[in-house]
């Protein structure tokens, strides 16, 4: 019964995560006004605001205009319910606060992902914000030091910089964006050293990856612009659950 809650409870905060995903951007309030399409700008009322069931009864889309709704909004509410219920399977028995935590952390996680696939920004609120709010947690975090919590946030977003600096002053490129690098500090001020290692490396396969794609078979070339705080999103999200597992895999080849 409690992770039919919970998941039900992820769903309604991945239906808050759209409304910040789609406003933030654009600066507008995200409390006010209520949900509205933005094609019509009718209000949506309550019943065709129930997460991932209204999608379904509307066929995704609108009541009134008939526009399409994007697939990102019960993506993100499916994806947000199982975060819930992940952190709660793999953290709870250990603390339960550490596992809400983790819930806020992998939320901004994914706003921070889709934001920047969507706009190629890293919004303040959410890096520099989210990095104070757990640099002070990692004075009680249970799984990781506070030494450790600075060391990687602050770190990283050194050696960001320095790599932005470098793309930016010698080869007169932007390789990396500054958002990027504030991104660092929140991602080291919860991860911890190993498990930034980890991400870093997974987001870092992962951008290799599509960017090749990209050259083979969308004509791009080295110089095209991708989001990698998208690929860091996913780095991270692999690294809180599955991360300790893999550093255990790495250390086993080298004995």
């Amino acid at each position: 019964m409690e992770e039919i809650l919970l998941i039900l409870f992820g769903l309604i905060i991945g239906s808050f995560l759209n409304v910040v995903i789609y406003r933030l951007p654009i600066e507008k309030s995200i409390v006010k006004p209520r949900s509205y399409c933005p094609q019509c700008n009718q209000n949506i009322k309550f019943y065709d605001n129930i997460p991932v069931i209204s999608f379904i009864i509307l066929g995704g889309k609108c009541r009134n205009c008939k526009a399409k709704i994007s697939l990102q909004y019960p993506l993100v509410e499916i994806f947000t319910a199982l975060t819930f219920w992940l952190s709660y399977s793999f953290y709870f028995s250990i603390s339960p606060v550490y596992t809400v935590f983790t819930i806020i952390f992998l939320c901004i996680i994914v706003v921070l992902a889709i934001i920047d696939f969507k706009h190629m920004i890293l919004p303040d609120e959410f890096t520099i914000g989210g990095g104070v709010l757990f640099l002070i947690y990692s004075f009680f975090n249970p799984i990781i030091t506070y030494k450790s919590a600075f060391i990687s946030a602050f770190g990283s977003a050194l050696i960001f910089a320095f790599l932005y600096f470098f793309y930016l002053k010698v080869r007169k490129i932007e390789g990396l964006g500054f958002g990027d690098v504030k991104m660092m500090i929140l991602l080291g001020a919860f991860l911890g050293i190993h498990k930034l290692l980890i991400a870093v490396f997974l987001a870092s396969l992962s951008g290799v990856i599509i960017g090749f794609i990209f050259i083979i078979f969308k004509g791009k070339d080295l110089k095209t612009k991708l989001p990698f705080g998208t690929f860091l999103g996913f780095g991270t999200y692999i690294s809180v659950f599955w991360g300790d597992n893999i550093w255990r895999f790495i250390q086993s080849l080298s004995h």
